[in-house]
Order: structure tokens, then sequence, then C-alpha cells
């Protein structure tokens, strides 16, 4: 699908892969609005790039539907919609303290998959209105975020697996639904990212983390995430599948 001039969304756009995403579409030409809890950080990126930052809870309804309001207000429906908000967790389901507190999945699956899917709804029922575009006529394009912690997860990662694992069982199923409509769903499932939430690590560790990766031997870097979105968007032929971006990287037990 052509980029240039259409509107996007990016949840999760005020840092790390979103907010290299948000980069990368807008030197393509595209409308960006950044939606994110975190509505000071998500200015600061929407200002660099000239986008829109708009606070959104992906996990309300409300909020999701009040946000894409403001989104097509500003820039017209969005034809690309990039899933990135989601928290990391790590627990084991039964410890020295107990049993994991239920809450405490309920709260990593509400933000991960649910949300993801809250979003999708509402960005799926905009497209599919707007008028067909090139020779595959599309509407638009959907990606969403998932983890190798779907295929590979580790111990004390049962909620972060589960809510990833669900983002990949939904891709398929989504992507046939949405298919007569010439609507398309990807997602891909990261690695290890050099987000921020690395830069907590002590360095021997960091240096531990990338020695698991096979190759290239580092921590995959944001812009990279941001270049197979590209690569998605612009091909037509990817639909319904998860991709790894991960350099080969198969997670152990711990």
């Amino acid at each position: 699908m052509e980029m240039k001039n259409c509107a996007a969304i990016i949840t999760g756009g005020a840092s790390g892969m979103g907010a290299a995403t948000a980069r990368m579409l807008a030197k393509q030409g595209v409308k960006v609005a950044l939606f994110d809890v975190n509505k000071e950080a998500a200015q600061k990126i929407a200002a660099e790039i000239d986008g829109l930052a708009v606070t959104c809870d992906v996990t309300q309804a409300e909020s999701v539907e009040s946000a894409a309001a403001e989104a097509q207000k500003q820039h017209g429906p969005a034809r690309i919609c990039i899933n990135c908000a989601g928290i990391v967790h790590g627990r084991r389901m039964v410890s020295q303290q107990g049993p994991m507190p239920l809450d405490e999945f309920r709260k990593v699956i509400e933000i991960n998959l649910l949300g993801t899917f809250n979003v999708m709804r509402i960005a799926a029922a905009n497209m599919m209105p707007l008028p067909t575009l090139g020779e595959s006529a599309e509407r638009g394009v959907i990606i969403n975020t998932a983890s190798v912690a779907a295929y590979e997860g580790q111990i004390g990662q049962t909620a972060y697996s589960a809510s990833k694992g669900g983002i990949v069982s939904l891709t398929l199923p989504a992507a046939r639904e949405l298919a007569q409509f010439g609507i398309r769903v990807m997602t891909i499932a990261p690695g290890l990212v050099d987000t921020p939430m690395f830069s907590k690590i002590s360095p021997e560790a960091r240096a531990s983390l990338e020695a698991m990766v096979p190759f290239p031997k580092r921590l995959a870097r944001p812009e990279e995430y941001a270049m197979l979105v590209q690569q998605i968007i612009e091909n037509p032929m990817l639909n319904g599948e998860v991709i790894r971006l991960d350099g080969a990287l198969r997670m152990q037990p711990k």
C-alpha cells in the first residue's frame, strides 16, 4: 500500500519501537497520531515529526473511541494501525510469597491482549467504509506486536507469554475476517530489542543477553522494527502471518 498522505495511529508511540515507527512513517509522508497514556512523552515525539499526540488508555473502549475520533478529525480516517502499547511482566505463578495475585495476571492480559483487540476493532470499523487503493484494492493494514515469549516463554513469564500468545493466535482469524474488506492483519514478534527497559540493567547483564542472540550478536534496534513495519505496509501479500524479529534467538527456560 502506498503510504504517502495516509493517516496512521500508533499505540505506545511515545517511546521505543512505537516512536521509531512514528519517525519512519512521518518520513514517508504519513500523518501520524500517537496514542499513549503518557501524553507528555507522546507530545515530544509528535512535535519532532509534526504529528498528533492523544491521551489514550487502550483497555478502555471509550478512551480508544474518543482518541480515534480526535485523530480522524485532525488527519482523516487512518488506513494504518500499529499496536505497540504493552507492558512487560515477570513473576512466577507460585513463589515463596504464594500464588501470583490474580489481578496482576489480569492487568497484563488487559493491557497487552485486550488493549490490542480494542484498538483493532475500532481501527477496522473506521477503515471499512474507505475507498479502496491500488491494484490490490486495499483499505488498510493493522500491525500488532507480540513477542518471542509467545513461543518460548521463560520461567516467570506465564502472564506475559499468555498475553502475547493471544496476539499471535488472533492474527490469522482476524486477517480472514477482514479480508473481504481489503484490510490486512499482521503481527511482529520481536526478540530482545534495545528499548528504554534495557537502560536499567548492568553492562554485564546486557552483554549476557546479547550473547544469547545467534546473529547478529546484539539487541535489535527499534529502527529495525520500524523497517519491518514499512515492508509489511508496502507488500500487499503479507497478510495473516507472524514474523519473528529476533536474530534466530530461541529463549531458554531461564
